[in-house]
């Protein structure tokens, strides 16, 4: 495969690295020449001095049988462009940028971006599970259709617990996939399976249906449904 990597830093550096050693045929676009000539040092004969934004570098670089592009430059524009003249006039099949502010992930998606990397994205969800005010933690997003990935901590007080899965209204197009309780032991739940405190709760759902997802599991029992009972007996 045929991989570009537009941006010579760090992140580039290594990504075309492990690229390399994995026996794909890897070329790195960087416009500051030290780092170009570092990279051809280290890594052999897979540098490009030049402007990865640039068609006439793209033209040099060989973006017309490109199996794929990665831009991971430290400017979340300059990756934005690459990737999009990369598939626009290249008609590069697969194109990844990173991006440095998760605010943009939106727009590089409504723009056709193939798929988008956070690294502060990533800290963010890994910070969220630790953080109790935080009981939904986006792990995916679905490619195409608004559907993603998202883990719900269920919390001991909830109204859910000791009901069965059944009997929980989620909202529109969403479905519980796993259930992980507080030893840690997964299960895939089925229509009779008890949700109980301390539960992870894995589910798909609509992006748009988040909040009520989260409030189906994380909502508190009413107060006074003890004592309604209480008085019943």
């Amino acid at each position: 495969m045929y991989i570009i990597v537009v941006g010579g830093g760090k992140v580039g550096y290594y990504l075309a690295k492990e690229l390399v050693e994995e026996g794909h045929e890897v070329l790195v676009i960087e416009k500051d020449s030290t780092k170009a000539e570092r990279i051809a040092e280290e890594l052999g004969d897979i540098s490009l001095w030049g402007d990865g934004c640039e068609a006439s570098t793209m033209e040099m670089a060989g973006f017309g049988r490109a199996d794929m592009v990665i831009a991971v430059t430290g400017d979340d524009e300059d990756n934005l462009v690459a990737c999009q003249v990369a598939k626009a006039k290249f008609n590069v099949p697969r194109a990844v940028a990173r991006i440095n502010n998760p605010k943009n992930e939106e727009i590089f998606k409504k723009l056709g971006i193939d798929t988008t990397v956070s690294a502060t994205a990533a800290i963010l969800a890994q910070i969220e599970q630790e953080i109790p005010t935080h009981p939904l933690v986006p792990l995916l997003r679905l490619k195409g259709g608004g559907l993603e990935i998202v883990e719900v901590k269920v919390p001991v007080n909830a109204a859910v617990v000791g009901r069965r899965i059944d009997d929980i209204l989620l909202p529109p197009q969403s479905i519980v996939a796993l259930v992980i309780d507080k030893e840690g032991e997964p299960r895939v739940p089925n229509t009779d399976t008890v949700v109980q405190g301390g539960d992870e709760v894995v589910a798909v759902t609509r992006t748009e249906n988040e909040d009520a997802l989260r409030s189906a599991f994380t909502s508190a029992a009413a107060s006074g449904s003890k004592g309604s009972k209480d008085k019943k007996r």
